[in-house]
């Protein structure tokens, strides 16, 4: 198994597409902050106006993405993007508006592109063969590592030398600037099983029915998200109770970005052993203890090194979720899946951000961090427990395990073919 199925033009094309759609995302909370800091209240109201954001995002992606039509997505996407960009230019070109119409600005931005995502998650995999599928999400995430590394960085550097509205206008200038790029990628993706386009019968049952049975991988992949999420919230005020100095926030998160990177792309080099699920809950145990680490180690040098090797293993129980929903939902329905895990994911991190909000008004910082740890491990569990329920009752068999150019049998309940597919779960 290597990366050249994916080293291709059309690849590279998604690629570009992707930073354009998905940069200004990665973007914006920080530049909403930015944008109201001056103001009497302007940190309080920045947070607000980013909570609103990802309020936007979490509701506009399972309902949008619902509405996504295997067979012709570009219509769908491209408007999503457009009004995405309206709504970034409406907050870069009217900084000192009221407070209710940034709010409608950013939950217009947040909500309009949700779907985008999982649309074109959908899109990179039809780019590649079934075989390099693994490669093609580990490249994402790769290319996700980089931008959410660059962002933080891009936006205060713009924000503070040249105007607070530039991030935004470069965002919506972004988002615009992809619309073009879906017309260059293929028109939808294969569909195995009739559907009449509007979220309504399916062979396994209506497509709500469908993503309903799918939701241990959402609970897992909120949990994988919001471990993290909770150790970036609250590592400020560890490093104060620390006493290492708070300036080492940055560096410190662009090693959890990197080391999510390199876990990827390892990820993607070869054949890994167990299940699915299996391999999900182990990595999820593994960030678990690193996080553990980062509340209880005193020196920069062992939360660097904790939260690097935390980014990595989370990586890749980010990547064992999407490939586990690819076997849990026909192909025609994956938009849309990849679309709740997204609004999963961001619940996941709005919980954590919360959860981190109100553990340190009583609370030492490493306290809340040891908390969340708890709580995204309970969380696993049930995550693990609901894909044995699902996978027994619903298929019976035999276990597959896939290497590369042959298939092997062998006992258990997860090996029968799935949407027209055989169970990834043994294939990697």
């Amino acid at each position: 198994m290597t990366y050249r199925d994916v080293a291709t033009p059309r690849v590279l094309v998604w690629a570009c597409t992707s930073v354009g759609a998905r940069m200004p995302v990665a973007m914006a909370p920080l530049a909403l902050v930015f944008l109201v800091r001056e103001r009497p209240g302007g940190y309080a109201l920045g947070a607000v106006l980013a909570a609103v954001y990802v309020i936007g995002e979490i509701v506009g992606a399972p309902l949008l993405g619902l509405r996504l039509r295997p067979e012709r997505p570009r219509p769908h996407l491209a408007t999503g993007l457009a009004v995405g960009a309206v709504g970034f230019a409406g907050l870069g070109l009217l900084p000192d508006a009221g407070s209710l119409v940034l709010g409608a600005f950013a939950i217009l931005a947040g909500a309009a592109p949700a779907a985008v995502t999982g649309g074109l998650r959908a899109l990179l995999t039809e780019l590649v063969p079934e075989r390099a599928v693994a490669q093609a999400l580990s490249t994402e995430s790769m290319l996700n590592s980089v931008i959410w590394a660059v962002s933080p960085a891009a936006v205060t550097g713009l924000a503070l030398g040249v105007a607070p509205r530039v991030p935004l206008l470069l965002a919506a200038g972004l988002m615009a600037a992809s619309v073009a790029g879906l017309w260059l990628l293929p028109a939808g993706w294969k569909v195995d099983e009739p559907t009449d386009g509007t979220g309504g019968a399916w062979k396994g049952g209506s497509l709500p029915r469908l993503l309903l049975r799918a939701w241990p991988v959402y609970v897992t992949g909120a949990a994988s998200l919001s471990l993290l999420g909770l150790a970036e919230l609250a590592l400020p005020a560890l490093l104060e109770q620390r006493g290492i100095p708070v300036g080492w926030s940055g560096p410190l998160l662009t090693g959890l970005a990197v080391g999510g990177g390199l876990g990827a792309f390892l990820y993607g080099l070869r054949t890994w052993p167990g299940l699915l699920r299996t391999r999900s809950a182990v990595l999820m145990c593994g960030t678990s203890v690193c996080v553990t680490l980062v509340a209880l180690i005193p020196v920069t040098a062992g939360i660097a090194a904790a939260l690097a090797v935390g980014g990595l293993l989370q990586s890749g129980a980010l990547l064992t979720r999407n490939l586990a929903l690819r076997d849990a939902l026909p192909p025609g329905a994956l938009a849309a899946g990849y679309s709740v895990m997204y609004a999963a994911a961001g619940a996941g991190y709005a919980a954590s951000g919360s959860l981190a909000g109100a553990l340190l008004k009583v609370t030492v910082p490493s306290t809340a961090i040891l908390a969340g740890v708890v709580l995204t491990l309970a969380l696993t569990g049930v995550g693990w427990w609901g894909e044995v329920r699902r996978v027994g009752g619903s298929v019976q068999g035999a276990d597959v395990a896939v290497s590369p150019g042959r298939a092997v049998e062998a006992a258990g309940p997860e090996g029968a073919a799935i949407g027209g597919r055989r169970d990834s779960e043994g294939r990697l």
